[in-house]
């Protein structure tokens, strides 16, 4: 067992798993780029997606009152299919070209918020095709989470409910892409092995991202949100 990859898997997981649990998402945006220096792409999605099995299954009952589960059902079927056609381009090609584009996208899309002097609305059949598309980059990223922030953001606006709601997209996201790489053969036993040992590491990025949560203010929230947006999508395109 590599201990530079232990050590590594051990940072990528606190940074990300902090976020994750202080925010509602982000959690693979930071962790991925940290995990490439020392695995491949395929073997990083594996952990993280594991650790959002952990994640999800904490959070999802801590934050379950505060879901809109009008919202979750709504994104299930985009999720599904979106999800399943993601691995399968994980698995049988090279995906470089879409990183990128998911990354530009991420910018155009905070360059319009902080810009644009209307709210980005998005109708049915629009929300639709970013369920699609959230479940088909966490699929082949782990990272489909900015996509979900736009479509729950039409329906969920107050910080409390939105961050439990995209706890709740993602672990759903999660229970479906879990059983897709383990019979894609992305993720094995030796990932597993490999994430208990990293565990304590994850329980306490949970611990510290709970505790400050409360002290974070509605203004501070869009603030942090804009932020790793925009570092996610400097981070996928380069």
């Amino acid at each position: 067992m590599d201990l530079n990859i232990l050590i590594i898997l051990g940072i990528a997981i606190f940074c990300g798993f902090f976020v994750q649990t202080l925010i509602g998402f982000a959690g693979s945006l930071i962790a991925l780029p940290i995990l490439l220096f020392a695995v491949k792409l395929p073997d990083a999605i594996a952990f993280i997606s594991i650790f959002y099995l952990f994640s999800s299954a904490f959070m999802v009952h801590k934050e379950w009152k505060n879901i809109d589960k009008d919202t979750i059902l709504r994104l299930t079927l985009t999720s599904v299919i979106g999800v399943v056609l993601g691995i399968i381009v994980l698995t049988y090609s090279k995906p470089a070209i879409l990183q990128t584009g998911l990354g530009i996208f991420i910018l155009l899309y905070v360059s319009y918020v902080v810009l644009g002097k209307t709210e980005l609305a998005i109708g049915r059949k629009t929300n639709w095709a970013f369920g699609v598309m959230g479940g088909f980059f966490s699929g082949v990223f782990s990272t489909g989470g900015p996509l979900y922030v736009i479509s729950v953001k039409n329906s969920v606006q107050e910080a409390k409910t939105f961050r439990a709601t995209m706890i709740g997209v993602l672990a759903l996201v999660t229970l479906i892409r879990i059983p897709a790489l383990s019979i894609s053969g992305v993720l094995d036993l030796d990932h597993v092995k490999m994430s208990l040992i990293i565990l304590p590491v994850f329980f306490l990025a949970q611990f510290l991202g709970t505790k400050l949560f409360p002290k974070v203010n509605e203004v501070q929230f869009k603030r942090i949100l804009l932020f790793l947006l925009c570092l996610s999508g400097v981070a996928l395109i380069f």
